[in-house]
């Protein structure tokens, strides 16, 4: 008798927590700071997924017919907005899941040129031409994406409604104290000037009010000629002495920056899942970076 009641025991919790897994909110993401932001807000409650792979840029990856397809079985699509993840507009999915978490500042988006075409990763040849897309590297428009995260939550399973809000506050306390960190650093030296490497910093330029000019240098590829050419011109006018790089470049390519007085330093915009740590762990890091170019 007492064997009976175990298995029936066991089996009520299996059962249990079988419907739990199943009413956990199933959430797809555009991108990592995206799926960051909804698995710091949604906890437990929620099964967050980013399919990109591992070595392509996210904002111009195009997912195989699988993946598109998981992405429609979602309850929740996280999207960018300012024209990241252009993929989304060419294929069909259900219009009442997705989640545009920059709709609240669409008016601030920057319009850029770049006719410049390159290529990194597996991805193909594109440019960087139309909206800039990095917006969560201006901190207080990545709290005001992870809002939109948690009203998204909230509406979908308003049960969890104080949980959500909880840990959306705690979030937005962690982003402006990076936010702070980082406006406290770039205000010692207003003046001065950095370059960088490739178009992706114009929110972070604008917010901390960095003089910055951009190239389109990739990190573990060495500048032709006519790149350095194009570099000099700029630096003449321009006058950095410091290049923001996504990841570390090659030794050569700091050695030739070297010898025109630049120094390379990492901010890592986190578009993709990091090798180690978090979103958090990386712009700390990333602040910390920076703070060597400010002394």
């Amino acid at each position: 008798m007492n064997s009976l009641r175990h298995c029936a025991v066991v089996l009520c919790l299996l059962l249990i927590s079988s419907a739990q897994a199943e009413d956990k909110l199933q959430v797809y993401t555009v991108n990592y700071p995206l799926q960051y932001f909804a698995e710091r807000i949604g906890g437990e409650f929620v099964d967050v997924k980013f399919p990109a792979p591992e070595d392509v840029d996210p904002a111009f990856w195009m997912p195989d017919a699988e993946t598109i397809g998981a992405y429609q079985q979602a309850d929740l699509i996280l999207l960018n907005g300012a024209g990241y993840a252009k993929w989304v507009t060419k294929v069909s999915l259900p219009r009442r899941k997705l989640v545009n978490t920059s709709s609240s500042f669409m008016d601030d988006y920057i319009r850029i040129e770049d006719k410049v075409t390159h290529q990194h990763g597996p991805g193909g040849d594109h440019s960087h031409a139309g909206t800039a897309f990095t917006t969560w590297l201006d901190f207080t428009q990545a709290a005001r994406q992870a809002e939109q995260v948690a009203l998204a939550m909230k509406k979908a399973r308003p049960e969890h409604t104080r949980v959500f809000e909880g840990n959306y506050q705690q979030l937005e306390h962690d982003l402006m104290q990076l936010d702070a960190n980082l406006r406290e650093i770039t205000s010692l030296h207003p003046e001065k000037r950095l370059l960088a490497s490739h178009p992706v910093y114009q929110y972070l330029a604008r917010r901390y009010q960095l003089k910055l000019q951009s190239v389109t240098w990739e990190p573990d590829v060495s500048p032709d000629p006519a790149q350095w050419h194009e570099l000099e011109l700029i630096n003449s006018k321009h006058a950095g002495k410091w290049m923001l790089w996504e990841a570390k470049p090659i030794a050569e390519t700091q050695t030739g920056l070297s010898s025109m007085g630049i120094m390379s330093v990492v901010f890592e915009p986190s578009m993709n899942s990091p090798a180690k740590g978090d979103f958090l762990a990386v712009m700390k890091a990333n602040i910390e970076n920076l703070r060597s170019a400010w002394k």
